[in-house]
């Protein structure tokens, strides 16, 4: 958790008065809106824009000013976290469930900084599962689809329950334990109909601050 949260506070000091602000989800990304909120308190006057209720609804608590996505035309700065984060600034996303929402207000930053801790840097993808977003309608055929990539697809579930996102739509966990190409897996997953997009952020950070245990931080900027 103190590498989480140190990451996390680093990430939040390149916040500006004015900006419009793209809030992450998970446990990194809750760590960087509570330091968020208080340079609220403390006078930092930006608006924001969430990739879940969940972010959403601790943003409103904290006094954080929301706007709807239809009244922005581009975002300065996101912060996020991430599943893993390999040396081409290839990510995993989506073990908060959040992933569809939170590529799109990527797709929309100028500047998208992810958070993590020093067990999510990796030489390779794949350790951690690739969630896909499915639509609910055929999607025992859109995991046959997905088997078929090399992978062990699993249905998430919360509670007992299936797990659904805040789009309606199911998550199956796509174990693959090494990814070769995110690029091509992304396009070919992306391809099968029912799929709806996929925890692969191929290239879209572009600073990823590194958290220790012993409380120190590391930055690395794309080249």
């Amino acid at each position: 958790m103190e590498a989480k949260k140190v990451a996390a506070e680093k990430a939040a000091d390149f916040i500006q008065d004015g900006m419009i602000v793209g809030l992450g989800t998970g446990s990194t990304a809750y760590w960087a809106i509570q330091r968020i909120g208080a340079r609220v308190r403390e006078g930092l006057k930006i608006k924001a824009i969430a990739t879940s209720q969940a972010s959403e609804e601790l943003a409103r608590e904290l006094g954080i000013q929301q706007l709807p996505f239809a009244e922005i035309e581009t975002i300065d700065l996101t912060i996020d976290g991430a599943d893993e984060a390999d040396p081409a600034f290839h990510l995993i996303k989506g073990g908060g469930g959040a992933l569809l929402r939170e590529k799109i207000v990527a797709a929309a930053s100028k500047k998208l900084i992810i958070v993590v801790d020093e067990s999510k840097v990796v030489d390779k993808l794949g350790r951690f599962p690739l969630p896909v977003e499915v639509v609910p309608f055929g999607h025992e055929m859109t995991l046959r689809k997905l088997e078929q990539l090399g992978c062990k697809p699993v249905l998430r579930t919360a509670e007992g329950k299936t797990f659904v996102t805040d789009n309606g739509n199911y998550i199956a966990d796509c174990h693959f334990g090494r990814i070769d190409d995110p690029e091509q897996l992304h396009t070919v997953i992306n391809l099968i109909p029912g799929t709806v997009d996929n925890g692969l952020f191929i290239q879209m950070a572009d600073h990823i601050i590194v958290g220790y245990h012993d409380g120190s931080v590391r930055e690395l900027e794309k080249a």
